[in-house]
């Protein structure tokens, strides 16, 4: 059975460019994938717990000597893993803020990163496709005068390449505050375009990487 990881972690609800796209991707899948799962977790509505000493230690203490603080701890991080290593594709929604990831995204990474399981050698989900929808507000692209504060892109790159193994694509809708700042009334059409094409690159996407899922 085909299953999707789908995590959305924007904040603003119906108006966010990023969970509309996320959800055209994920549209598209469930037509291919129709009796498959979806395994969902709207980190906005219902943040995870931030990585505490705790949880960081039970990943490094052996099951029978944690404490019982420990082992709860530990358990939410083993259902993230899981989760991750149980998915054929992911699907993250990763709208920029303050030039970076939102902090709920951030930590779900540091839950999910367990070493010699999910990092290490050999990631438990490696070569697993991931596909981020890294929107943003203005434009970050090279050659344009804020390129140097991109850090969405880059460090998902590192943390989900890297780091766990994922063979990640971004789809980048961007200018998406063109409509509601008066300064960047003139970035209206290529807004509009960016956003368009987010959609069609993601109903693409969606479509190709249920093909390669077998059921």
């Amino acid at each position: 059975m085909a299953t999707l990881l789908h995590i959305d972690s924007s904040i603003t609800g119906d108006a966010s460019t990023s969970r509309a796209v996320t959800a055209t991707f994920r549209a598209e899948w469930e037509a291919q994938h129709p009796n498959g799962t979806v395994i969902y977790r709207d980190l906005a509505a219902e943040p995870l717990p931030h990585l505490t000493g705790l949880a960081a230690g039970a990943a490094f203490t052996a099951p029978e000597d944690r404490t019982a603080e420990q082992a709860a701890a530990m358990a939410l991080r083993e259902q993230l893993a899981t989760e991750l290593e149980s998915a054929d594709a992911v699907l993250i929604g990763a709208p920029m803020y303050n030039f970076t990831i939102a902090s709920t995204l951030k930590v779900w990474i540091d839950q999910v990163i367990l070493a010699g399981r999910t990092m290490g050698e050999a990631p438990s989900a490696a070569g697993t496709p991931a596909v981020v929808v890294a929107s943003r507000g203005g434009s970050y692209r090279p050659g344009t005068p804020r390129e140097s504060f991109e850090f969405v892109q880059n460090y998902l790159e590192k943390v989900l390449n890297g780091g766990l193994g994922l063979q990640v694509e971004f789809i980048v809708p961007e200018l998406t505050m063109a409509r509601s700042n008066p300064a960047m009334a003139d970035l209206v059409e290529l807004a509009d375009a960016s956003r368009e094409q987010a959609h069609t690159d993601a109903t693409a996407r969606a479509k190709a990487l249920a093909a390669t899922v077998t059921v």
